[in-house]
């Protein structure tokens, strides 16, 4: 297993319910806040599978009782949690949550905390490299997100937009009386859309999402920066502004593209999480994959190993049938905004797709 997160982990956990002790390679990294909070509530039945449901009772989350959109609409609409047959959304502190399933999948591994220096097939199977650990494998498997390590070599990568995120962590100034409110606001705006919502310990987490060729105009023509990108926005403005939370002096940027790999398995091989297949925020099904695809791709190695050499393409068929199953889903959503169809990024997704191997 190469590469850290919730894919490699949920994979890790269910190879070792299965019988297995996988050798993880997953390097160390600073502990840092990441975009993606909102888990969605068909998570749950997956992580009770894998025995970590007990995670989302840390403190540092908090349930998604409510959340507002502006959406095809200047007026915001509230979907309550009672419409989840498996209950409430969570908002999680990422990197906690992250870190609790890492360390609950370390204890049934063998865990290398260094980065992989060289991969290359060999014989049968695949030969992989640490600095101080060299392991010859009869199957890999790539959790290592958007890199796509093992991956990118053996199988063709296909995207379906440039969809990037501008994405921080508000803290409230320390002289405001306000409480936040505990909600998620997500938000049309002419040139993308924002993602909002207050974690528990009471920052808030800041997205805006749009085409990396067209972040520049969104920004005003210069480097992204919070006060342009949020004239265009009417509720989230007034979110911050009301509750006195402060901009960051500049905003972190990161891909947000959807993006997959066909195939992505083969008979010594296969990719989970992100390496398989990225999807666009707006379906809040990000880590939900991840989790989905980790068990999935652990069940089907298990077999492969076992003696099933039809294992990997049955997976990698399941997977592709996810992607296009996102892709009919997420043209359902964006074509209930026309709001904005004189603008460049709303434009586009009133077409049909037009994926490209890259």
């Amino acid at each position: 297993m190469v590469g850290a997160g919730i894919a490699g982990a949920a994979c890790c956990l269910r190879l070792t319910q299965i019988g297995f002790r996988p050798l993880w390679i997953a390097p160390a990294e600073p502990v840092r806040d990441k975009p993606g909070e909102l888990l969605s509530a068909a998570a749950r039945p997956l992580l009770a599978a894998l025995d970590a449901e007990g995670l989302l009772s840390a403190s540092a989350h908090r349930p998604a009782h409510s959340m507002f959109s502006a959406w095809g609409s200047d007026s915001l609409a509230e979907r309550s949690s009672i419409v989840h047959l498996e209950g409430p959304q969570t908002v999680l502190h990422r990197a906690v949550f992250e870190r609790a399933l890492t360390g609950l999948a370390a204890q049934g591994t063998e865990l290398v905390r260094e980065p992989l220096l060289r991969c290359a097939p060999e014989g049968q199977g695949w030969r992989l490299e640490c600095e101080n650990r060299k392991v010859s494998c009869d199957l890999a498997i790539d959790a290592s997100g958007r890199k796509a390590v093992l991956v990118r070599d053996r199988a063709t990568r296909f995207r379906a937009d440039r969809l990037a995120a501008l994405y921080g962590f508000l803290e409230q100034d320390p002289g405001s009386d306000v409480e936040p409110t505990p909600a998620t606001l997500v938000e049309a705006v002419p040139d993308g859309w924002f993602y909002a919502t207050c974690l528990a310990d009471g920052r808030l987490a800041l997205n805006f999402y749009t085409d990396a060729d067209l972040m520049r105009d969104a920004s005003g023509g210069k480097e992204p920066a919070w006060e342009a990108v949020l004239r265009s926005s009417i509720s989230v403005r007034r979110w911050i502004e009301e509750a006195g939370f402060r901009l960051p002096e500049k905003p972190m940027l990161a891909s947000a593209a959807t993006t997959w790999f066909a195939p992505c398995a083969g008979a010594t091989w296969l990719a989970v999480g992100d390496a398989a297949a990225a999807f666009d925020p707006l379906s809040s099904h990000g880590m939900t994959s991840a989790l989905w695809t980790g068990i999935q791709g652990a069940q089907a190695a298990a077999a492969r190993l076992g003696g099933d050499p039809h294992a990997p393409d049955i997976y990698a068929r399941r997977v592709a049938n996810g992607v296009q199953e996102f892709l009919t889903g997420r043209r359902r959503i964006y074509a209930q905004e026309t709001r904005f169809l004189d603008s460049a990024f709303w434009q586009r997704r009133q077409q049909p797709e037009e994926t490209v191997p890259v």
